[in-house]
């Protein structure tokens, strides 16, 4: 189940699914610990003796976003319930709290007598042994904690403040459910205390007449320690929560907003809303100490007892590298000395291998090297585990972040001694026969090989690191990095590229020693477009795409394009053969980049907005994106919201933005009226 809302300020992390409940809640990383660990924290309504959990199977539930805002706008309605309620969560930009507003209507002429109880399923350092929970007298709140982490829940009415009504208890052991269950008959037992695996449930009691509003408030505080969350929840009770929700909203209205990113004027409203709501859900999945995480929607726990919570370098570059497009330097800095400075100080490398410089597959958080599933050795052979795009992309993202930024100062501590270091291993990490890069995973993760994509980073980063030392007066080595990258290119011309056929192959795989080149139709060829290896418009490239694009995109009415033909990964049982794969947003996306960059004309254009059209269509109400959908259905499949998704959706406008503008630019009004960019961009 995908998750609809997510809203953060890069140390703390709530997600809402579907049901409109929080399903993971991240502290004091975004991405680690996951307190909620999947468990729903349930939101229940009483009126009148009549008792409803808030659940898409009886309720309608809208859900969105205020406009340019990490705030949510949700709005819930019931058949049989005289009520709507209007919702707005966020967590602070500043502060880690969590505050929840709802405004319930009476919608019936007479009193009622309505309870809102809001149950917390804290798992505490992402385990549910050992936690405590006890209401606070001195804060008239509960709290639960374990070890340095604490959790403090307060609430306001219409007519009270402070927790009245509360419950604790114990979840899932010796036949108990959860103490939610205490809520369905509108009363709460008060108990003040319980340990072990344990919930509670605050409720908030008023009454409502005829056609009336009243407005209650909850908020959740996080902290290390008791002083921290007491402190917290007077910031709140000082400042008050209807003060805080607008601060927030300005706040993140002027952090969309105060950027120039010219020719987005040329961009159709629908996509221009979810370009920036696009920006807005990647914030959410950055933690402030640097790592921009995959994804943090748990659920996919179940497909291989592991999650997206996780740092991978390449996905990472290139999403640093869209930020630095859309102006959000600061963010992409952060990265970059996450990658340079925290992650290589956790790498294995230094000690297998005192000139290596490579970075290892993913990350979590705090630095410290992810889980993987690449194995160390082959046969009797040792082999890193590494996909070297990651490096590369890294090195690639720094030049772009200096070429846009043009900051020498912050770039240097950047230099020394990643820079040099990644790209001596680049330049070293060498077939001697061949000239190409060594075997190492592709970027999908799942073959070693010598692959195109990977082929063309390590061009993209040689030739970004051969620019950075050639700043820095580190002249051999700019030369040595220069030439490099050629000889790689070179290299890719004789053996990634294919006569009979053409077009470019998606690289080369040893099995048992022998050397095997896969002719197969991939979406990562467009790499070879993206990172300007070569141009958009060479015959050759041309071919490729065109195969690409045949072979790859989706038959019916969901359409998109999949990875590569056979792709089984997140593959519903029930899909015919005839369908190459899921369809993937990023993939899909990387096609209309491509047909931007290849555009000579407005006509040629109207290529490109349909997919990005295309992918705005695949969106949640809330602007959430997915890595894959059902190719039938269009359900999502695999995690939601991708990190990448968006960032690669935000990059594919920019460069559409910036084509339009390049063409109103360059043609005279004749040619661009017959061009038709008056009908796709909205130019005149």
């Amino acid at each position: 189940m995908p998750r609809d809302i997510p809203i953060g300020n890069g140390r703390l992390l709530a997600a809402f699914d579907a049901d409109y409940r929080i399903r993971d809640f991240y502290f004091p990383r975004v991405g680690k610990e996951n307190h909620a660990l999947g468990y729903s924290w349930r939101l229940g309504v009483w009126i009148d003796g009549d008792f409803s959990w808030i659940g898409k199977s009886t309720w309608d539930i809208r859900m969105d976003y205020v406009a340019d805002a990490l705030v949510t706008q949700v709005t819930l309605s019931h058949p049989r319930l005289p009520v709507r309620i209007a919702f707005n969560d966020l967590v602070d930009h500043e502060k880690n709290i969590l505050i929840r507003r709802a405004r319930v209507l009476n919608l019936s002429g007479r009193t009622l007598d309505f309870r809102l109880f809001f149950h917390t399923d804290l798992n505490v350092l992402e385990n549910e042994i050992g936690d405590t929970v006890f209401y606070d007298p001195k804060n008239a709140a509960i709290v639960h904690y374990k070890g340095p982490r604490y959790f403090l829940m307060n609430c306001a009415t219409p007519s009270q403040m402070g927790v009245m009504n509360y419950s604790t208890g114990k979840k899932r052991q010796a036949g108990l459910e959860g103490t939610w269950k205490d809520a369905e008959d509108g009363e709460l037992g008060g108990n003040p205390v319980t340990q072990g695996a344990v919930d509670s449930v605050i409720g908030m009691y008023f009454t409502l007449r005829a056609h009336e509003q009243g407005v209650a408030h909850y908020w959740l505080a996080a902290g290390k320690n008791y002083s921290e969350v007491d402190a917290l929840n007077r910031f709140v009770l000082q400042n008050d929560p209807e003060q805080i929700i607008e601060r927030n909203i300005d706040y993140w209205g002027c952090w969309l907003n105060c950027r120039e990113n010219p020719g987005l004027q040329f961009v159709p409203d629908e996509l221009r809303r979810l370009y920036k709501r696009s920006l807005l859900i990647a914030r959410t999945n950055i933690d402030e100490g640097g790592a921009i995480i995959a994804a943090n929607d748990s659920d996919i726990w179940q497909f291989n007892l592991d999650t997206y919570s996780y740092m991978w370098p390449r996905d990472g570059a290139i999403v640093a590298q869209t930020l630095d497009r859309a102006g959000y330097y600061r963010l992409s800095h952060r990265f970059l000395e996450f990658c340079t400075k925290n992650a290589v100080e956790f790498n294995f490398s230094a000690s297998i291998l005192a000139e290596s410089g490579f970075l290892m597959h993913k990350y979590n958080p705090d630095a410290s090297v992810g889980s993987s599933w690449h194995p160390w050795i082959a046969g009797d052979e040792m082999q890193f585990p590494i996909q070297e795009d990651e490096t590369a992309l890294v090195l690639w993202a720094i030049w772009s972040h200096y070429e846009l930024r043009r900051d020498i100062e912050d770039l240097q501590p950047l230099y020394s001694p990643f820079v040099t270091r990644a790209a001596d291993f680049l330049l070293a990490f060498r077939n001697e026969q061949t000239g190409l890069p060594l075997p190492s995973y592709d970027l999908w993760e799942e073959n070693r090989g010598v692959f195109a994509f990977t082929t063309a980073a390590v061009i993209a980063g040689l030739r970004a690191a051969a620019k950075l030392a050639s700043l820095f007066h580190d002249n051999e080595r700019a030369l040595l990095y220069r030439q490099g990258a050629d000889e790689i290119k070179q290299a890719m011309d004789r053996h990634l590229y294919n006569d009979a056929t053409g077009c470019f192959v998606r690289g080369i795989v040893y099995q048992n020693g022998v050397q095997r080149r896969e002719d197969i139709a991939d979406a990562s060829l467009m790499g070879l477009v993206l990172f300007d290896v070569y141009a958009a418009t060479d015959p050759r490239i041309v071919r490729t795409m065109k195969l690409v694009e045949n072979t790859l995109w989706v038959p019916g009415e969901i359409g998109g394009l999949a990875r590569y033909k056979g792709d089984t990964y997140q593959r519903a049982a029930d899909v015919e053969s005839r369908v190459p794969g899921n369809p993937w947003i990023i993939c899909t996306l990387w096609l209309a980049q491509y047909k931007v960059a290849a555009a000579k004309t407005g006509a040629e254009l109207e290529g490109a907005l349909n997919l990005l059209q295309w992918a705005a269509a695949r969106a949640l109400p809330s602007g959430v994106l997915p890595e894959q959908v059902h190719p039938h259905s269009g359900e999502f499949l695999s995690v939601a919201p991708l990190t990448w998704s968006h960032a690669t959706f935000a990059a594919a406008v920019l460069d559409y933005a910036q084509r339009v503008q390049s063409l109103t630019e360059s043609l005279p009004p004749a040619k661009l009226h017959s061009a038709k960019l008056d009908r796709i961009g909205g130019v005149t």
